[in-house]
């Protein structure tokens, strides 16, 4: 075979394959952009132009999501009150006796059906309380200097956890 038959080969066997290749994508230049356009579709008489939302965006008819109840721990809209809270501690909870004050610092404060709440005792340290169920018919979970037990960290909802686990004492003096 010839010098130029073989030279002629080699270009083809080059040539042939990268023929449908074209230029790679990233040395392309990019194709010119343009504004979409709208049709304007007049309006039949009688019907008046269906207005935006008021967002100015498209209303695709999703439904917004709520934000779960359970991940902050927020003051109870329905209850339980401070004095109920009291009142477990100190009946059903045997935690206070009846002739010792006490004066709720903080909350309750509800993530779903938990609630929390810190009491100021005479003469004790400050007492924390954590609650579960109805507004009305709260059980006690646990009250004492420190209530991340393991109850509270396994079932207790994040903005309880958050509250009593993972912030440590909270500044909560004597916890």
């Amino acid at each position: 075979m010839s010098y130029a038959r073989r030279l002629t080969a080699v270009a083809l066997l080059v040539a042939v394959p990268l023929a449908g290749c074209g230029i790679p994508p990233e040395l392309r230049e990019p194709a010119p952009t343009t504004a979409p356009t709208r049709t304007v579709v007049p309006a039949t008489p009688g019907t008046p132009p269906t207005p935006p939302p008021p967002t100015g965006l498209p209303d695709t008819g999703a439904v917004t999501p709520t934000t779960d109840p359970g991940l902050v721990a927020v003051p109870c809209p329905d209850g339980p009150s401070g004095a109920r809270i009291v009142d477990l501690v100190r009946g059903r909870g045997g935690v206070l006796p009846n002739g010792v004050r006490v004066r709720v610092r903080t909350g309750p404060l509800c993530a779903g059906e938990w609630h929390y709440t810190v009491l100021d005792v005479t003469g004790h340290e400050t007492l924390q309380v954590v609650t579960q169920g109805r507004p009305g018919a709260p059980r006690l979970v646990t009250a004492g200097t420190d209530v991340c037990t393991a109850e509270v960290r396994a079932a207790g909802p994040p903005g309880i956890r958050t509250r009593v686990c993972d912030a440590g004492s909270l500044g909560v003096p004597g916890a």
